[in-house]
């Protein structure tokens, strides 16, 4: 069976939308009760005789109820439409600079490289990047709507202060988020507060606007009292909102960060990694100063992002102590002696902020308890064939294998290949030698001829050149790690562009006549990625597979004929992976249908919509296809990881 875990905590996060909506449901009923309330006892003169319940149920009651609602909701859908570029405009919006590809940085290069890894092992496309140039304090979050569409934000802070295994557990506790399905409903949160809070912040405006005289007479200080009156009852009732929307935030947030912490250290294998991290976060603090959206953002962060009373009852995150007592018994001990070790004078409580002395404090930490490790480093090579069994166990995690796969990877492509792949020229020409490389030259010269000019979609044959021997020589593996790397490059094309070039990869993949496996995978992988609808979330439509029961004989099809070599093979191993979605009589034994491009897209697509604890079926039924006789072939796992990278199942590498 598949991993159940990744699967469940989809589920869960799921859920956590449901109880997001519940929420935010109980703080918009009672804010506007609460305004109702002041509505009352200002107009009371004039109903003097009614109760409270029956002047909210007449004309000056419902009235007001209406704008409280209308308000709120207003605040929220422009804020949520505000949102819809996802990650990035989170990422602008805070005032975050996203960071070069090709940066000289060592900073900014350690995290780059981190990052890549993690995306690579997991089996994720590489997040875009960005980084809070004026915040000293340790923080970062993710943000986006869909794993492909992922941006990472980090602070100044975090690159000066955290050492590489320190950083690569924040790595890893963001890249949690991203797998296990928290980015979306952390955006989603962030325009349901905005509603939330928009009364307090019509409050503040008028009690301001009360203390504006628009003239030089005094006529009007009655109205302006009162005015101020009502406005300073609405900023009082608004705090009602910053209550509940940090009561929400907590409610959602913080078993995710308990669960994010003990992702890290399963991908990383390095308890003090994350662990020197918050204790860090301790000596300095991790609070974002030069942004006001710093409230809106906490659930999202690493660390509490902002200063709050009732700590206890509203932080979004467990306190530092308990977060890393939980990732393992008695690391918060190991610390402070090592601390105390090198500095007996130093303050050694976790909860204490950032003093002057903090960045030579934290200096002396990183100094002191910098974990080393040694890992084995040999050069890449072709994929051994992997047992069937472990296959479907993979979706969602990072093993140490596909750590060093990653490593070495990396390790082996050459300079000028890599710094290609992050330009968007580069992106794009990687995309027509996946399809052509293998051809001869003549063929490819003839082929890239169907292909309009155009100055950064156009055939460039100098960067094609720069790029074959790098993928003649790695192999089919390569394939798919090279594509992750690209994809932050890819996303830079507008739209326009883009549909551009999924029109060229299709017009490239048809030009023999014939579609191959990975021509058809190439195009459903650029196709999620890159349409329109691409940074969209996809909602769960299908909670059986009934309805479904179509694109699942679509696609267990072509599985089929991928793990098999003759048509009788393929017909043997198509009835075997459907037998668990349907039954037939022997004399109406279904065989493998003919699929196409478009057909595998529309089948994919309305797979992605099933509910999570569905898909494993679905992965397990293709793990059968291509794992009949006990092995999984490089070229058959890579079909696989684009099969599940369709359905938000990331799977890592080989």
């Amino acid at each position: 069976m598949a991993h159940p875990g990744f699967f469940q905590r989809q589920a869960h996060a799921r859920r956590n939308t449901g109880l997001l909506v519940f929420l935010f449901l109980s703080a918009v009923i009672l804010i506007t009760l609460a305004v109702c309330l002041v509505g009352y006892l200002v107009t009371r003169s004039e109903t003097s005789s009614l109760p409270f319940h029956h002047w909210l149920l007449s004309s000056h009651g419902l009235i007001t109820a209406g704008v409280v609602v209308g308000l709120i909701g207003t605040g929220s859908l422009v804020r949520w439409a505000d949102l819809a570029d996802g990650g990035e405009r989170v990422a602008r919006m805070v005032g975050a600079r996203l960071i070069d590809p090709d940066t000289r940085d060592p900073d900014e290069r350690k995290l780059r490289n981190i990052v890549e890894e993690m995306a690579i092992a997991s089996g994720v496309p590489v997040p875009q990047l960005y980084v809070m140039d004026q915040e000293a304090g340790i923080n970062a979050f993710v943000a986006g709507y869909t794993p492909g569409e992922a941006v990472m934000v980090v602070t100044h802070g975090a690159l000066a202060q955290l050492t590489r295994d320190e950083l690569q557990g924040v790595v890893g506790h963001e890249f949690s988020h991203i797998l296990n399905g928290d980015m979306r409903i952390n955006v989603r949160l962030i325009a349901l507060l905005a509603g939330i809070l928009m009364i307090g912040q019509i409050g503040g405006f008028l009690v301001r606007a009360s203390f504006h005289r628009g003239s030089r007479s005094n006529r009007d200080n009655r109205a302006q009292a009162g005015l101020g009156a009502v406005g300073l009852a609405l900023l009082v009732i608004g705090y009602v909102g910053v209550f509940f929307g940090r009561l929400i935030q907590a409610a959602v947030s913080r078993q995710r960060e308990l669960l994010a912490d003990a992702s890290s250290v399963q991908f990383t294998r390095n308890p003090e990694g994350i662990g020197g991290a918050l204790f860090k976060i301790g000596l300095h603090g991790g609070y974002l100063e030069s942004t006001r959206h710093a409230s809106d953002m906490n659930h999202m962060c690493f660390g509490e992002a902002t200063r709050m009373t009732f700590s206890a009852l509203l932080a979004s995150h467990p306190p530092i102590e308990e977060r890393i007592q939980k990732i393992q018994p008695g690391l918060l001990a190991r610390l402070r002696s090592r601390l105390r070790d090198t500095h007996p004078s130093a303050e050694l409580s976790p909860s204490v902020t950032a003093q002057p002395q903090a960045t030579r404090l934290g200096d002396i930490a990183r100094q002191a308890y910098e974990p080393v490790r040694a890992a084995s480093m040999s050069p890449i090579a072709r994929a051994a064939p992997v047992p069937a069994r472990s296959l479907s166990q993979q979706v969602g995690t990072v093993s140490q294998d596909s750590e060093r796969y990653a490593t070495r990877f990396l390790e082996q492509l050459p300079a000028t290949f890599r710094t290609l792949l992050y330009t968007r020229a580069g992106a794009v020409q990687l995309c027509y030698a996946l399809l052509i490389g293998h051809l001869p030259r003549e063929e490819q010269k003839a082929q890239l001829a169907l292909l309009p000019e155009h100055p950064v979609l156009g055939p460039q044959p100098e960067l094609l050149a720069k790029l074959r021997p790098t993928l003649a020589s790695l192999g089919e593996g390569v394939r798919f790690p090279a594509l992750e790397l690209a994809m932050p490059a890819l996303r830079k094309l507008d739209p326009e562009e883009r549909r551009t070039l999924i029109a060229n990869v299709r017009r490239l993949a048809a030009a023999d006549q014939k579609i191959s496996l990975f021509e058809l995978a190439l195009t459903s992988f650029l196709a999620r990625h890159l349409e329109r609808q691409a940074g969209q979330a996809v909602p769960v439509r299908y909670r059986a597979y009934k309805p479904v029961l179509p694109a699942i004989r679509k696609l267990l099809s072509l599985m089929a004929k991928a793990g098999s070599r003759t048509q009788d093979e393929a017909n043997t191993l198509y009835r075997e992976a459907i037998s668990g979605f349907m039954t037939w009589r022997e004399e109406e034994a279904p065989g493998v249908e003919k699929v196409t491009m478009r057909q595998l897209q529309e089948a994919l697509t309305a797979l992605n919509r099933l509910s999570p604890l569905l898909k494993p079926a679905v992965i397990d039924a293709c793990a059968h296809c291509v794992s009949h006789d006990g092995q999984v072939e490089p070229r058959e796992y890579e079909l696989m990881r684009l099969i599940a990278d369709q359905l938000d199942c990331p799977m890592p590498p080989l």
